[in-house]
């Protein structure tokens, strides 16, 4: 073969190459990656939501970051890297809006919840309601810190609706988010424990007594919304658009919780 030959059979390969490049839809995409810091009550169905986008959306990988929503709410004041913020009660949200932090049009209410009493599931201090834990055989009641965890605020509501929350307050063992609560009252380290319907819902160690008249507390709302630093504002926002889909709720159902505006 001639040096001429060789030359034109390597052009050859070579646009071979490209069209067969263009054909196979050219080159891998580029990974977009995305932090969502979510309310720790939310961990079960959240993880499984973002499995589902991520399984359908291969170019865009998601790192959940779960806490205590006043703890997250700081952690985005002080400059963390943070694409989606999904508390749960509008106080957190509204802190980062009055500071111009949030992604102008993103924000939107997406679910709601309940809050229960619950007992170990052997428990024999015959707690039924609220005002139970008052009585002098209830010696610890767990409760989420109410500065800082909205399980916290909303008890410190009911009870103090209930004209209970001073008698409580003295036997409080204090959580630094709700998921604490649920595991103090599993392992018996309390006699009672106030959390959300959804955190009751998955355990088999604890059972639901009473359940917080819906007029006693704010009601729980989760919102959402993309953070105005993300450095993939559209990548946010289509994640948290996805989160109103039907696949999506879907499975927050299944855990127990409901969509805020139906």
């Amino acid at each position: 073969m001639t040096r001429t030959s060789r030359c034109a059979l390597a052009l050859v390969l070579v646009l071979l190459l490209v069209v067969g490049a263009a054909f196979a839809g050219g080159p891998p995409q580029s990974k977009t990656d995305l932090t969502v810091s979510a309310a720790i009550s939310l961990k079960p169905a959240l993880d499984e939501v973002t499995q589902l986008y991520t399984a359908a959306n291969p170019s865009v990988s998601i790192a959940t970051n779960y806490g205590a929503s006043g703890t997250l709410e700081v952690q985005i004041e002080q400059g963390a890297p943070v694409d989606i913020f999904l508390p749960a009660a509008p106080k957190q949200m509204d802190a980062l809006d009055a500071k111009g932090l949030l992604l102008e049009g993103t924000r939107k209410d997406l679910l709601r919840n309940e809050v229960v009493l619950i007992v170990p599931k052997d428990s024999s201090a015959g707690i039924s309601s609220f005002q139970d834990l008052t009585h002098a055989n209830v010696k610890q009641v767990a409760l989420g810190e109410p500065a800082t965890v909205p399980a916290g605020q909303y008890a410190k509501e009911v009870l103090t609706n209930l004209g209970i929350y001073d008698a409580v307050n003295s036997k409080a063992v204090l959580a630094k988010d709700v998921r604490q609560v649920l595991t103090y009252v599993e392992t018996g380290n309390v006699d009672a424990g106030i959390v959300y319907a959804t955190d009751a819902q998955s355990s088999s160690k604890v059972k639901v007594v009473a359940k917080a008249p819906e007029k006693s507390h704010s009601p729980v709302i989760y919102p959402v919304a993309a953070i105005k630093s993300s450095k993939n504002p559209n990548s946010a926002h289509a994640f948290a658009n996805f989160l109103f889909g039907p696949q999506a709720r879907a499975i927050f159902q299944k855990y127990g919780f409901t969509m805020a505006n139906p």
